[in-house]
């Protein structure tokens, strides 16, 4: 059977979910299509983070250094799981040559225009009737137990201040008393005011509420099979759910994409980043900062009821295994810098696949080669922080508007 529709959104991620609404808002009558269901995958374990200080791209001058030290302990954040791979190698050499200032400097510009556009999208839907999500702007605390480290953040957030980005440097006396909570052996960090945090779950899920209430229409457990296509145009998308013929093609199937995008010849180069969260119940944090934890890259967000710790970087491919002494470390990070959490009631833990670009800067645009294919994936860990504003660009694309953001650059033409 085949189903001839305006719009088809392939991805009911947090991106997918964000451009549905964004679409419907123009007029556009969408259909959402996932292989699982509404917010399953990224958008429903991760750290709830918007950070808007957050500009500096994964890759940067001085990562691929760092990597490779962390590579070396079983229980560091980062880690590539040995296998023959040649799109592993790719996206390596890739990432590597996007280790430069200027590539650098080029991608701060392009993630600080996005994240401060982002932002108040998200104060508008947290004033939405219905809408609840335990948006919170309180700005977040990165915290450092090392003094060198501690530093080399001071000198990191004096270097994004120029781009609009407010922060104050806290002692060790400042820390300890704005977060009492903290183990004795925080020596300082830096209290990122811009900064909020959320229940990224509550909030994709929400908002598809209210995109089926402007006529969206979200059909789940259906997966893409295959494309048809004629003179530069898809004409057919073949699904487990029978034949979509659609006008236009959203993808935002996250670390999925590149499979999809693979059937119509195009090469997205995104690798999986499997991140673990744990999830406590916990009432007496909601006050709390969403605390970074700066050596230990773990993430410890508050979420109304609930405490989530997050974090590690895994380079394993299509991956969905849980590596129990990651998990164990992702926790024990936690009681290094937090006192009092020890004995929180466990709820879940939960692994999700980040889809990842070389050059750490996500995949916002319409194809060369495909008329009617607008491309918005590899987020990396931004999902949830870019969501509604390239939800927005996505339907300006597609509606052929003007983008209201500076988004040169950030097509799949650049790795072509």
């Amino acid at each position: 059977m085949r189903k001839r529709i305006d719009t088809l959104v392939i991805g009911a991620g947090s991106i997918g979910v964000c451009s549905a609404y964004f679409l419907a808002s123009k007029g556009r009558q969408v259909t959402v299509i996932d292989q699982n269901d509404v917010g399953a995958a990224c958008s429903y374990g991760n750290a709830g983070i918007i950070a808007v200080s957050h500009i500096v791209p994964l890759a940067a001058p001085g990562v691929l250094t760092q990597g490779f030290k962390w590579m070396l302990d079983p229980e560091g954040p980062f880690y590539i799981k040995p296998r023959i791979d040649s799109a592993l190698f790719s996206w390596l050499w890739r990432f590597a040559l996007a280790c430069r200032k200027e590539r650098m400097l080029r991608g701060m510009s392009l993630l600080n225009g996005l994240a401060h556009a982002s932002l108040p999208l998200y104060e508008n839907f947290a004033a939405m009737n219905g809408l609840g999500f335990h948006f919170k702007k309180k700005g977040s605390l990165v915290i450092y137990r090392d003094a060198k480290h501690f530093e080399a953040e001071v000198r990191e957030a004096e270097t994004v201040k120029p781009y609009g980005i407010s922060s104050k440097v806290l002692n060790q006396t400042d820390i300890h008393q704005i977060e009492p909570r903290l183990h004795p052996s925080v020596v300082g960090g830096v209290h990122y005011q811009d900064d909020s945090h959320l229940n990224p779950h509550e909030f994709v899920t929400g908002l598809a509420s209210h995109a089926e209430r402007k006529g969206v229409t979200f059909q789940t457990s259906t997966e893409v099979l295959d494309f048809e296509t004629w003179n530069g145009t898809i004409t057919k998308v073949n699904t487990t759910r029978g034949d979509f013929a659609a006008d236009e093609v959203i993808l935002t199937a996250g670390s999925w994409s590149p499979g999809l995008a693979k059937r119509l010849q195009l090469s997205l180069p995104i690798q999986p980043a499997k991140g673990y969260s744990l999830t406590f119940k916990s009432s007496n944090l909601d006050d709390s900062f969403p605390m970074r934890l700066g050596e230990a890259r773990v993430i410890v967000t508050p979420m109304g009821g609930i405490v989530r710790f997050a974090g590690t970087l895994e380079l394993s491919g299509l991956d969905l295994s849980i590596n129990q002494r990651r998990v164990r470390a992702v926790r024990s990070a936690v009681q290094e810098y937090v006192v009092g959490l020890e004995n929180l009631e466990l709820l879940e833990i939960w692994r999700g696949l980040r889809p990842l670009t070389p050059d750490g800067l996500p995949i916002i645009g319409r194809s060369r080669r495909w008329e009617n294919l607008t491309i918005a994936t590899g987020h990396g860990m931004q999902g949830i922080a870019l969501g509604p504003i390239t939800g927005k660009l996505v339907a300006e694309l597609t509606c052929r508007e003007t983008p209201s953001v500076d988004i040169a650059g950030l097509g799949e033409e650049r790795f072509q």
